[in-house]
């Protein structure tokens, strides 16, 4: 008997070991800041590291703690580190060129040993602490201009090989991809970083692994031509099944970028015109005959089109407006509604969360055709794998939020 116990307990152990001996993901909560909107995620002793999926660096001020990483400029990890700067191959120490992704001002930076503590988990619930190493660059205070308060950084997410998800790829062992889920802030709780990927458990629905139900796309990279962000393939642009008159040559010219440093869409001006022309349309469309219309208010900078909330029909999607679909490459679908569409931006006063690009000729193949804010993801399930170069989605239930899958302890 003792014979089969033992065996039994061995097989179980088996299973629940991998021969690949790869470790669990890494969970961190992120967090909304109202004064900027912009998500956060913990660094060490209460400091905070700003979330910018589209940066290729880790950096933060310095810091005591901080071992000096004394790597020659010549070096490989030097290069990564100058990926997207202009870089001299000399005899000197290494520099990097931390930048704020706010205000667009870049430092000169040497380059350290970090270290975050955090929590593995097994999708359901925390683990373990663990202490993560990662390699940062050392910036002055003066980069912190405009980034939250209690923020000494950025955690850049973009698919460079200093990227955070790369560096957590190889010091702890896990893929090298990321789950996000970012918040809406206010009651709503925290969101969540999950790195090195899933399963991924709702509290309440335990057996169900929401990784398996993903949508995909390609995740595409424009490194080649200097930019480390995460891009994505649209085909067309719905409002509210009917087409928005952009044609997919327009919306390959320049692409479609996703971005945590803005808080809200930015179209190239030969997108948005067509797209608020056919939201106010649509918006006009869906009143029943004889009832009530929406009515326009007074526009808030920079939004355009902002309406008499009271008049707006609220839903458990959020305002009732007309929904956008982006078609994506690979035939899913991207439908965004009230919730991540509209934003309230004054008592009474609510308005379409996608705003003309400045600064930028329509056609211009030199900047992103559209760049997805930070509104338009929130609530919702993404998981970017830098490996099978695919971009997953999961919307979630309007009775889910990001909070119910943080598998972080309570503070």
């Amino acid at each position: 008997m003792a014979r089969v116990l033992l065996a039994l307990a061995a097989s179980l152990v088996a299973l629940a070991w991998p021969a690949s001996c790869q470790r669990l993901p890494v969970v961190a909560p992120v967090t909304k800041d109202p004064a900027t909107s912009l998500y956060t995620l913990p660094f060490h002793d209460g400091a905070n590291l700003v979330v910018d999926i589209a940066g290729p660096l880790v950096w933060s001020t310095c810091q005591r703690g901080h071992l000096p990483a004394e790597l020659p400029c010549k070096s490989p990890t030097c290069r990564l580190a100058n990926s997207y700067h202009d870089w001299h191959d000399d005899d000197k120490a290494c520099t990097a060129y931390p930048y704020n992704p706010v205000t667009g001002a870049c430092a000169a930076g040497s380059l350290v040993h970090a270290r975050f503590v955090a929590n593995t988990t097994d999708g359901r619930n925390p683990v373990s602490q663990v202490n993560v190493r990662a390699l940062a660059a050392c910036a002055p205070r003066k980069l912190l201009a405009s980034l939250p308060g209690g923020s000494t950084g950025v955690a850049g997410l973009a698919g460079s090989g200093l990227a955070l998800p790369a560096q957590l790829a190889s010091t702890q062992n896990v893929a090298k991809k990321f789950l996000l889920c970012l918040p809406r802030g206010g009651t709503d709780g925290d969101g969540v970083a999950i790195f090195g990927g899933g399963p991924l458990h709702f509290w309440a629905d335990p057996w169900t692994d929401y990784t398996q139900s993903m949508d995909y796309t390609p995740l595409l990279s424009k490194q080649g031509q200097g930019s480390p962000a995460h891009y994505i393939s649209v085909k067309s642009i719905s409002m509210e099944n009917s087409r928005v008159p952009v044609s997919e040559r327009v919306l390959a010219t320049g692409g479609v970028m996703l971005s945590t440093r803005q808080p809200y869409a930015l179209l190239r001006r030969d997108v948005y015109r067509p797209f608020v022309d056919a939201f106010v349309k649509a918006l006009a469309a869906q009143a029943a005959p004889g009832g009530s219309v929406a009515r326009a208010a007074r526009p808030v900078a920079p939004f355009e089109l902002c309406y008499d909330a009271q008049t707006l029909g609220n839903t458990r999607f959020g305002y009732w407006v007309p929904s956008v679909t982006l078609a994506l490459d690979g035939g899913r679908d991207w439908r965004m509604t009230g919730v991540n569409s509209m934003v309230d931006v004054e008592p009474g006063t609510a308005c379409l969360a996608f705003v003309e690009m400045k600064g930028v000729r329509a056609g211009d193949g030199g900047a992103p055709a559209v760049i997805v804010g930070g509104v338009q993801m929130e609530n919702i399930w993404m998981e970017f794998d830098m490996e099978k170069k695919r971009l997953g989605l999961r919307s979630m239930p309007y009775y889910m939020q990001c909070s119910h899958f943080n598998f972080t302890p309570s503070a």
